[in-house]
C-alpha cells in the first residue's frame, strides 16, 4: 500500500511540476526540399546537428520545387515566405536550396562549393556561442500551455518577434519522382508549424502564453524585426 501511495505521489509531482526549456542553443535553419537533388547532403548534416546539445536544428521544407515531379509532403508556403524574408533583408531576390541560416544570418553561398558548408556552419555556431545573449528568455510548460518571459538585457536590441515552432524529430521517405526519384532519405527536425506569436518592444519585460498541445518538441525564439538576428532561443522536448 505504501509503495502504491509513493508511486501515486511521484506521478502527481510529474504531472504538476512545470517543464523548463533547455539552456541556450544556437539556431541553425535549413531550407530544403525532397525535390532538390543538391539537398540530401545538407539533410544528412541537419541530422548530425540534431544530435548536438548546443544547437537547435530546424529543417524548413519549401514547396517551390514540387513542379519538378515530386510533391514534398513537409513543404509549406510559410517556409518559403520566411526564406524570401531573409533574402529581402539581405537585399537579394534570389532563393535557393539547400540554404543554411545560422542565428538569423545568411551564410556565404560560396561555402556550398564542393559541399564545404558544414565547416562554415560549425564555425558560425562556435562564433555565436561565444557571444552573450542580448535578451533573457525563459520558457516554462505546464500542462498544455507555455509561459514565455522575455526580458531586455543591458544593451538595447529594438523591436523583435516571439516565434513558436513545432517539429517532427525524424521521418524516412521513399521518393518516387522528381530529381531524387528512387532514393530513400531520412529527414530530421522537420518543421511542422511556425507561428509568429507576439511582437516585443525590446525594452519592457513581456510575458505571453501559448498552447502546447501534443508531444512534438517545441522551440521558442526571439528574433529581431525584419528577419534580423535571433536574439535568444529555447527548446522543450
Amino acid at each position: 500500500m505504501r509503495a502504491l501511495l509513493l508511486g501515486f505521489l511521484l506521478l502527481l509531482v510529474q504531472l504538476t511540476t512545470p517543464a523548463l526549456a533547455d539552456d541556450r542553443r544556437i539556431v541553425v535553419e535549413l531550407f530544403t526540399s525532397q525535390g532538390c537533388s543538391s539537398c540530401p547532403k545538407a539533410d544528412r548534416f541537419i541530422t548530425e546537428l540534431a544530435g548536438r546539445d548546443d544547437v537547435i536544428a530546424l529543417a524548413l521544407h519549401v514547396e517551390y520545387w514540387d513542379y519538378l515531379g515530386w510533391k514534398d509532403e513537409f513543404a509549406s508556403e510559410v517556409h518559403s515566405l520566411r526564406q524570401r524574408g531573409y533574402a529581402a533583408a539581405a537585399h537579394s531576390r534570389t532563393i535557393y536550396t539547400p540554404q543554411f541560416i545560422v542565428q538569423g544570418g545568411i551564410i556565404n553561398p560560396e561555402s556550398f562549393r564542393d559541399g564545404a558548408f558544414a565547416g562554415e556552419v560549425k564555425r558560425l555556431v562556435r562564433l555565436h556561442a561565444g557571444r552573450p545573449e542580448p535578451v533573457r528568455l525563459e520558457v516554462e510548460r505546464s500542462g498544455g500551455m507555455l509561459a514565455i518571459t522575455v526580458t531586455a538585457g543591458d544593451d538595447a536590441v529594438g523591436p523583435a518577434v516571439i516565434h513558436v515552432v513545432r517539429y517532427m524529430p525524424e521521418q524516412t521517405i521513399r521518393i518516387r519522382g522528381g530529381e531524387n526519384a528512387g532514393r530513400e532519405i531520412t529527414y530530421s527536425n522537420i518543421v511542422t508549424s511556425w507561428k509568429a506569436l507576439a511582437r516585443w518592444s525590446g525594452r519592457d519585460r513581456m510575458i505571453v502564453k501559448a498552447e502546447a498541445i501534443g508531444s512534438d518538441p517545441i522551440v521558442v525564439l526571439v528574433q529581431a524585426d525584419n528577419h534580423g538576428p535571433i536574439l535568444a532561443a529555447r527548446e522543450l522536448r
